[in-house]
């Protein structure tokens, strides 16, 4: 079972990166943070909007052939290399590590996502339920320097109209942030939202217990999220509805 703890109105709880569904298919190794595909866990179906949580490593010269989606908000985030995207709505893109792409897929798109590089590719890839279904399906990218999230989270994808962030159909945004070790972070979770916070790199501690890169750590609650880092890390995290 997963250890709960509650500190200053929130309650935590940890996904050890052991823990998470893992499968090998030779050019893809995925590790999921929730139920996919073949991978059933009742217990981690979904977190308020958020409901896949992917963490992929696609070999080089491989990838994703085109396949379908329809009504899911696709994040995804790279955290090494770069991904190629192509789709039915005639947008080619090449996304880099520490940049960020979105796509609503609505009425239905078709996609390929392959890895062109000579070296590994890891992401994250996010699916967030919608908040208005059947809508004109959309792609979008942009490049996010870690510089600007130094120290605090900077929000890269957004359904609520935010500044520079990307557009997602969805109660919900995506946020990302450097801490350097021994420094700190904080983020107030607003009262019947889920956030879920994941270190691609680095250690932290929240409320005295450690997390390591890739653990998954959920969260909910009305309160101040206080992250110190005990190792320079990188976080990524989505706050929903």
């Amino acid at each position: 079972m997963t250890d709960i703890s509650i500190s200053n109105g929130l309650h935590i709880q940890a996904r050890p990166f052991a823990s998470l569904g893992k499968r090998d298919h030779g050019w893809l190794k995925p590790n999921f943070h929730f139920s996919f595909s073949d991978y059933y866990d009742p217990a981690r179906m979904s977190w308020g909007a958020i409901r896949v949580w992917n963490d992929d490593e696609i070999a080089a010269q491989s990838g994703f052939a085109p396949h379908a989606h329809d009504n899911m908000e696709i994040i995804t985030y790279v955290r090494e290399g770069a991904i190629t995207h192509k789709d039915s709505m005639g947008n080619v893109g090449r996304t880099e590590a520490g940049d960020v792409q979105v796509m609503s897929a609505g009425t239905g798109v078709t996609h390929s996502e392959y890895n062109l590089e000579d070296g590994l590719c890891r992401l994250f890839q996010i699916w967030v339920l919608p908040r208005n279904r059947n809508v004109p399906p959309a792609w979008d990218q942009r490049q996010f320097p870690k510089g600007d999230r130094s120290g605090a989270f900077n929000v890269l994808a957004s359904g609520y109209g935010e500044d520079g962030a990307l557009v997602i159909n969805a109660d919900a945004r995506v946020l990302g942030a450097t801490v350097s070790a021994g420094a700190t972070a904080e983020y107030e979770l607003a009262a019947g939202n889920h956030a879920y916070l994941v270190p691609a790199t680095g250690r932290i501690r929240i409320a005295g217990v450690e997390y390591g890169a890739r653990d998954g750590i959920a969260i909910k609650g009305a309160g101040v999220l206080h992250i110190e880092a005990i190792e320079d890390a990188e976080l990524v995290m989505v706050d929903s509805a």
